[in-house]
This record gives structure tokens, sequence and C-alpha cells, in this order.
């Protein structure tokens, strides 16, 4: 038996997993749980790092508490966002979260510089206002000049929490591919596009691939969490959606994935990247995944929508328990009211019931008036994005797709997911929830020795070893297609 801690962080709470791999088949048991969101000083929201380093702590001391030993940690986390530090390897304050306001009109300075089709030749990478590009650039323009003089080193946050662990400082590439600073084909760093915008390449540390031996757990780190031996840090796909897509338990090379948490990533996997100018107008991104491959996908907003009205309801007193309120929400007619989510009005915190309310005034619908009628107008919101994003992914890639998967928390959600089989006309095959976590824990396996084969075997390991639920479409595709027309009226966007 092999068994191995899994660091899970999300947007919205972080998860240590402890895996347990025997006989072909993969057991998980949470052995910590902890929030995560932003919070704001002044006018600039942060991560609240030190949280998550703890939480991440006490989860590696409750693994092995009841595991008794571990034989190795692995990493994984969203994406773009990045620690700086000082020549003596110390964090120079607190990571800017992806959301903070900080980015505005920062793209489009950049595509004054360096046009948008060349960016797209060499990186792959959707044209997303929260990409590190943007980020650095609105860093050195602003308040965070400082820290940028004074930085010797960018470490993304899953590198960051490894150099924390292990000491080693290195960049695993699938979270590297989605910073638009790395050369999609190169497998590279994209220094020319650096020097172009006062990006310093000796902030970027060495490339690392899914499997590779990171380092070995420091002494400081034992003592901390109870922990001993020499335990080796394995770099996973250490973006949570790399790790999330290994974690699909696809039979076949015909799927679709959305992997569907506070964002919601919609895409297939391929063996090249597509960078034509139909996919750089389409907004589509190319990342790198496991094994080599591409993960050719569409960010959608996702259950964030969902988290924030929760929130605003909750901060106001009122009663806003989930599953009454999808049960209720399954009660509201259809297309009752539908938005683009990916609109800019829905990406950073603040009174989402409000957003959504004054987009539909926008696009002349009527405004939901209760709580289940905005549950329901992002879950049929969502699932035609889903549809939209799909229907596009196998035009520009040529990929068809026979089923759909959704994985991570929206597999939970079962009028989401019948929602996204009806709305894709698609068979929907739900779970496992915890995806990333499993991607993880069976690429640690994997180097370790403990299994052999490429991603199709280890999918099947997630087959044998996680419940599955498949949704079947309903067959109607009218409505599906005149409340999109309604949703997406007042943007020329693809």
């Amino acid at each position: 038996m092999t068994t191995v801690a899994a660091v899970d962080l999300g947007a919205s709470s972080g998860r240590v997993i402890l895996g347990r791999v025997v006989d072909g088949e993969v057991t998980l048991h949470e052995s910590n749980r902890f929030r995560n969101g932003p919070i704001r000083v002044g006018e600039t929201l942060h991560w609240d790092i030190l949280r998550i380093w703890r939480g991440l702590l006490d989860g590696l001391r409750a693994a092995g508490r009841e595991a008794g030993t571990i034989d190795a940690v692995g990493i994984d986390a969203w994406a773009v966002d990045y620690g700086l530090l000082d020549e003596s390897g110390a964090l120079l304050g607190n990571p800017v979260h992806y959301r903070d306001a900080r980015t505005t009109g920062i793209m489009e300075k950049v595509l004054l510089r360096t046009p948008a089709n060349e960016i797209y030749a060499t990186t792959g990478v959707q044209f997303l206002p929260i990409n590190t590009l943007y980020q650095l650039v609105a860093a050195a323009e602003g308040a965070g000049r400082t820290q940028l003089m004074a930085a010797s080193q960018l470490l993304l946050i899953p590198d960051l929490l490894g150099n924390w662990l292990s000491g080693a400082r290195v960049a695993e590439i699938t979270n590297a591919s989605t910073t638009q600073l790395l050369d999609i084909r190169r497998r590279t760093w994209a220094t020319t596009l650096m020097g172009e915008h006062r990006i310093r390449p000796e902030w970027f540390a060495p490339l690392v691939e899914p499997g590779d031996l990171i380092g070995e757990l420091r002494g400081s780190v034992l003592e901390d969490t109870g922990l001993a031996g020499r335990i080796p840090l394995i770099a996973v796909g250490s973006h949570d959606t790399a790790s999330a897509v290994v974690g699909v338990p696809a039979a076949g090379p015909g799927f679709a994935y959305i992997s569907c948490g506070t964002w919601s990533l919609v895409g297939v996997e391929l063996d090249h990247p597509v960078l034509t100018a139909d996919s750089r107008e389409a907004n589509f991104t190319n990342e790198l995944g496991v094994d080599g491959t591409v993960r050719y996908l569409r960010n959608v907003m996702g259950l964030w929508l969902l988290q924030e009205c929760l929130r605003e309801w909750n901060s106001a007193g009122l009663p806003a328990d989930l599953p009454q309120l999808l049960h209720d929400a399954a009660r509201v007619p259809a297309f009752t009211a539908v938005v683009d989510p990916d609109a800019p009005e829905f990406l950073t915190p603040g009174d989402m019931p409000s957003r959504i309310a004054a987009a539909c005034t926008r696009l002349g619908q009527e405004r939901p008036q209760s709580q289940p009628e905005v549950v329901r107008c992002i879950l049929d919101s969502l699932a035609l994005a889903y549809r939209r994003r799909l229907r596009q992914a196998q035009a520009l890639s040529g990929q068809v797709v026979d089923v759909v998967h959704i994985v991570g928390g929206g597999a939970r959600n079962q009028l989401l997911c019948q929602l996204t089989a009806d709305a894709c006309n698609l068979p929907v095959v739900a779970g496992p929830a915890e995806a990333a976590a499993i991607g993880n824990i069976l690429v640690q396996a994997r180097s370790l020795g403990a299994m052999d084969g490429d991603l199709h075997e280890l999918r099947a390991v997630v087959r044998r070893s996680e419940p599955l639920h498949t949704y079947q479409p309903s067959g109607d595709d009218r409505g599906w297609a005149t409340a999109e027309a309604r949703a997406y009226s007042d943007r020329v966007t693809a």
C-alpha cells in the first residue's frame, strides 16, 4: 500500500486529503478542510497565505496521525497568483488576489505594446485581466513597484508553499502555462515577451514536470507536523485543473470535461495546442496538462456567482440553505431569466443578486424576484455557457465529443448536472467531486512506482474507485437555443 497526502487548494477552501493506493484502487480521507478567500487590506484584496500554510500543516499533522507514515506529499492550487521573495527567501508581503481591481485597464495597455496575435502565438493563453502577465504590469505601475524592486524570485502559489515545505524553488509547468508568460510550444519561459514589458526573466524558477521529485520535507516541517523520515515532495499537476483532468474517469478519447468549482473550466484534452486566429478570437486557452497533454478550454465564471449570492444573503440575515434552494429552484420554470455568467460585472465580489438583476434588466428580461429564481437563473445560465463553450471547443479543435464529464464540487449539484446534459444534448457523467485530489494522488503514486501506465490507465483506477452518476439529456434543444440568444444578445464576443 502507498499512502500520500494531497494538498488541494481552491479559491474558497483548502483540503489535505490522505490517499491510499492498493490493488489498483484509490481511497480518500479528508484530513483537514479549511476556509479560504480574499482579505481586503485598505483597497487591495489579498490571500491570507499564513492561514493557508497553517491549514496545510494542520492537515499534514492529522494525516500523519491517521496513517502512521506518509510516503509523499503533492500540492495543487489555483492559477496566476504569486508570491515575491527577497534575496534571503523571505516573502515580500501577502500575495494579491486575482480578483483585485489593480488590473483594470492593464490588459489593454499591454496589447498596445505587444499585439494580441503575437502574445497568443507564443503563449496560447486566453486573454483574461487576471493573468500573471497583467498582474505584474499592474504591480510595476502601482503600489506593488517597491516589492518588485526588492524581489529576487517569483513563485506561483503551489510553488511558494512547496518552497516552504522543502526549500526548493521551482515552477511546475502546468501552472506556469496559465501565466501568459510561457512559450507553449517550446515549453520554456517566454523571455522576449517578458522583456517587452519590463518583467525580469531571472524572477522565474526552473521548470519541472508532473512526477518530478522537487525535494524532501524540511526538518522544521517534520517537527511541526509530527511526521518522520525522508518524505519527498513530488510535483503533480499543480494547477488544480491539471490534476482534476487526470481525475476525469473517461473511458475513451471522445470526452469533454467541466471542472466545476468557483470557476468552471470547460474543454477537451488534446495532443497539440490550437493557435489559430479563430481560437484566439474565441478566447480559448491552451494550458499544459500531465503527460504532455494540452488542456484546450475556456474559463466560465462558475459557482462563484452562487457562492457570492449565498454570502450576500447570509450577511443580510436571510435564510440561505443551499439544498432547499436547489430543491425550490428545480420548480422554477426554465429560462425565466438568463445572463452571460462571464460578463465583466460578475468578476469582483459584492452584492451579486443585484448585479444579476441589473443584467436581466439590461437584457430586457424580468428580474428574478425570489432566492430560488436567482439560483435557477444562475444554473440555467451556467448550463448555457457550458453548451456554448463545448460547441466552440469541438469546432475549433476538431475533437468530437460524445460524453461530458463534470468533476469537482459541481458534480454534487444534481440540478446543474441535469441542466448541463439537457443544454449540451449529451450524457453527463458526474464525479468524482474530489477529482483534483485524486489526480494529485495518482501522479504521486505513479512517481513512487506504486502503479504504472498512461493517463488511460490512471483514469481506469478512478472508474474502479469512485461512484459515478450519469444524467441523460432530454433531447429537446429548442428552449436552450432561444435562451442562448437572449443571454448573449447584447454581446458581440464569441
